[in-house]
């Protein structure tokens, strides 16, 4: 484990590239009066792990398992299917075409909602995700089409093709001139943070939040920040094949990443969210990046005591007993709060 204290904390990264860019939304309400009207909408449980918190020399650790929100199996079915249903609200999805890039759990969002709505959908998947991931994505409605060798060559198909053929690009990243539709998918995230303050006994006093892009870190901790204020320490997960938000703290601007392909393949994301960072840089108190080994064993032990999950799902649970370094607090008294963002 690699581990930077953010010297932006509180204050924010002051950038031109961030000048335009929007923080994460804070407040849950309008999400969750959205997402209440939906019927697959059941509120996921948080657990606590005796086991992983002896393991880890903590006081507690509870886990927010998202591996069955909505049937879709990840925390992302809360994300690009809130912003179909507000442009449904609108009267601006029925007969539109939503075109995403994804790794799977994005495009399962996607296509849930365009099909929710009376739209359609296309994704764009690399050959490096299994085909069990298309099945699904057929199975919810959408086209698959495969672009590239990387996520990065699937997006840029994507973005290439919405553009050349008039239909609605939805990503789950930000860049500039590209923040309404992730503004409000990163807004649907706050739903799952929404229900982790109601399902607490008390505040927690560190949050493991494990980023690909940034998005759900991003949201989760802007309404943690909002709920519980200063209190909580917010520590950021990466893979160390992709630092792409510790890269560009340390940097001091956006900054592309590069490295070899992760087995945490969703957190496998080279360049960061910019209202994702623009957020963290505020809100995080660390950044911290996790090798494989370290990802895969964290992996390994959370399917023991009962979370099975995969690499990335479990990203948050592996920093924890990745032995990490004194100044993060982890001791007796702490009581952890992460989450297990997808099924294995």
């Amino acid at each position: 484990m690699r581990a930077v204290r953010n010297p932006y904390r509180g204050a924010g990264l002051d950038h031109p590239a961030l000048a335009d860019i929007p923080y994460p939304a804070e407040d849950a309400d309008a999400a969750l009066a959205r997402v209440a009207r939906c019927p697959r909408h059941q509120i996921t449980p948080l657990l606590p792990c005796t086991e992983l918190g002896d393991l880890a020399g903590v006081g507690s650790v509870l886990i927010k398992d998202e591996r069955d929100r909505m049937g879709l199996g990840s925390f992302k079915a809360l994300g690009a299917a809130h912003v179909i249903a507000c442009d449904a609200a609108a009267g601006r999805a029925k007969g539109r075409t939503y075109v995403a890039a994804s790794a799977g759990n994005h495009g399962l969002s996607v296509a849930a909602g365009a099909a929710a709505f009376g739209a359609a959908s296309r994704i764009y998947l690399a050959e490096t995700v299994p085909e069990s991931f298309a099945e699904r994505l057929r199975a919810e409605g959408a086209e698959v089409r495969r672009a590239g060798a990387t996520y990065e060559d699937s997006m840029a198909a994507a973005l290439a093709e919405a553009q050349a053929e008039g239909l609605t690009l939805l990503s789950d990243s930000s860049w500039p001139g590209y923040t309404e539709m992730p503004h409000v998918l990163m807004e649907g995230y706050l739903i799952l943070m929404a229900e982790v303050a109601d399902q607490m006994p008390e505040p927690p006093t560190h949050i493991l939040l494990q980023a690909g892009v940034g998005g759900l870190a991003g949201a989760a901790a802007a309404h943690a920040r909002r709920i519980w204020g200063d209190d909580p320490v917010i520590v950021v997960v990466e893979p160390d094949a992709a630092p792409a938000l510790i890269g560009s703290i340390e940097a001091g601007a956006p900054t592309e990443s590069g490295g070899p392909v992760s087995i945490m393949g969703r957190l496998d994301c080279k360049m960061p969210s910019l209202i994702a960072l623009k957020g963290l840089a505020r809100d995080a108190d660390w950044f911290v990046t996790i090798t494989e080994d370290e990802a895969q064993q964290g992996c390994d032990r959370a399917a023991e005591g009962g979370f099975a999950s995969t690499p990335s799902g479990a990203a948050g649970i592996a920093a924890l007993l990745a032995k990490p370094p004194p100044e993060l607090g982890f001791g007796p008294k702490a009581r952890i709060l992460t989450i297990l963002s997808e099924a294995p």
